[in-house]
């Protein structure tokens, strides 16, 4: 599709969110593309690893808003398939961040088994702020990878996070100049491709299976509460406010 570019580098899988005009925002049909690529990875001997970026200057503005107003609950699920993908492949998955993460930008990152980003990245997830409650399991991850004070800091009071906060905090690994990011990232994954394949699965599998069942039912969790959300006064007033800056 025209929105997620993909291409395959030296057995490394590298998906490009590209919708600059939109701000690299996630819609329904960008979603089941890239459950599908990354789902699809796992059973392809071809693909050894995956990275995932953004275009231009943005990582990912997030959810479509105007995209996700028009949904029904069925249509909804289309985000969870992406999140079920991303928290059960088997395939190495490695985020490069290469501007602002923003909602699900940022949660997404939470599923990827290594996160590195540009300096110029920066990091938030303002959910309370649009009237709606934390998805991606992020209510679980977020605590652990951050400890609950920076969560609450950034759920609750909607801090915005810069490349070396993110990885003073543990929510980033390693952070490269702007022009170097993507090069850095890649020659990681083609490390990770010439390794023993059999070992990586199992260390990433042991890593995983820890908290698997209890990622699968906050993802649920958050979703019934999410969905009840997008139905109240309070998101339909946020909702409003926010279209009105726009016009």
């Amino acid at each position: 599709m025209a929105n997620i570019d993909s291409r395959l580098i030296n057995q490394v899988l590298v998906l490009t969110i590209d919708r600059q005009a939109q701000k690299n925002a996630i819609n329904q049909q960008m979603y089941t593309e890239l459950a599908d690529q990354i789902q699809n990875a796992d059973s392809d001997p071809k693909v050894k690893s995956i990275v995932l970026t953004g275009k231009g200057e943005m990582f990912t503005a997030g959810n479509d808003i105007n995209d996700f107003l028009k949904l029904d609950d069925s249509e909804q699920s289309t985000a969870l398939h992406f999140l079920d993908a991303i928290s059960t492949n088997k395939t190495p998955l490695i985020a490069a961040v290469n501007g602002p993460a923003i909602g699900i930008g940022l949660t997404l990152l939470l599923h990827c088994d290594l996160v590195f980003c540009a300096r110029a990245a920066t990091f938030t997830a303002p959910f309370a702020k649009l009237g709606l409650v934390p998805e991606a399991a992020s209510s679980l991850l977020l605590p652990i990878a951050v400890g609950k004070a920076m969560a609450n800091d950034i759920l609750l009071a909607g801090r915005k996070l810069n490349s070396e906060e993110a990885l003073r905090c543990g929510l980033v690994s390693r952070v490269y100049e702007d022009d170097t990011l993507f090069e850095n990232t890649l020659e990681v994954a083609m490390q990770i491709t010439n390794m023993l394949p059999d070992a990586v699965m199992k260390t990433k599998r042991l890593v995983d299976v820890v908290w698997e069942e209890k990622i699968k039912n906050k993802m649920q969790e958050e979703f019934i509460d999410f969905s009840a959300q997008l139905q109240s006064s309070d998101f339909k007033q946020s909702m409003q406010m926010f279209l009105n800056k726009k016009s």
